[in-house]
């Protein structure tokens, strides 16, 4: 896919969106300093905070939590949150190590079915410099779901079934929807949440 960047200006894709991206927060930054300390390649990093936001964060539809967490400091704290979440925290961690995220989003089937409707998932696009844009999925893999940190294929959490009414959305936004935020803050769990999600771009 040809991705479609809201600003050709990566600059503008390494900006902290107080309060939901930011990298000066405590335990973001502590985080920060400690994939830094593993790894000297923008890549090896990029990767590492992808499987810290993929692996060890758990997702709250799955574990079926009533948490929501938005901003990245708190996704950190609880150690949960939807795929927004994850995808601010990724973007938080790479925008603090220097390297180009933006926010994606796909139309999927909210239950597989669709009498049951659709909703928007977030993932995330990364410029490296060797590699240019890509996306990856933090979402975090489950039976059927399995997505990896990968350049040059993409391996995302979800194959987009156009047949069925799913739209893979090609923008590569500066900042999260405010649609998605908005949902975020006025579910009263993330059980309302689950309903809540826009379903489209």
């Amino acid at each position: 896919m040809k991705l479609r960047l809201e600003s050709t200006n990566t600059e503008d894709y390494l900006k902290e969106i107080s309060p939901v991206i930011q990298f000066n927060t405590p335990l973001v930054r502590q985080e920060i300093k400690r994939i830094e300390s593993q790894a000297s390649s923008l890549r090896e990093r990029a990767k590492i905070a992808f499987e810290v936001a993929r692996d060890e964060i758990a997702h709250s539809f799955d574990t079926k939590s009533s948490i929501i967490t938005i901003e990245a400091e708190d996704v950190l704290k609880k150690k949960e949150g939807i795929c927004f979440a994850k995808a601010h925290l990724l973007a938080s961690l790479l925008r603090g190590m220097g390297i180009p995220t933006g926010f994606c989003y796909q139309r999927v089937l909210r239950k597989n079915t669709i009498d049951s409707g659709y909703a928007l998932h977030g993932l995330n696009a990364v410029y490296l410099k060797e590699t240019g844009w890509f996306r990856i999925d933090p979402r975090g893999n489950k039976p059927g779901v399995n997505s990896q940190f990968s350049t040059d294929t993409e391996k995302l959490a979800y194959p987009i079934r156009t047949e069925l009414g799913e739209v893979d959305y090609a923008d590569v936004f500066l900042a999260p929807l405010p649609s998605v935020i908005q949902a975020m803050h006025k579910s009263a769990d993330s059980q309302a949440l689950f309903f809540n999600r826009p379903e489209k771009v």
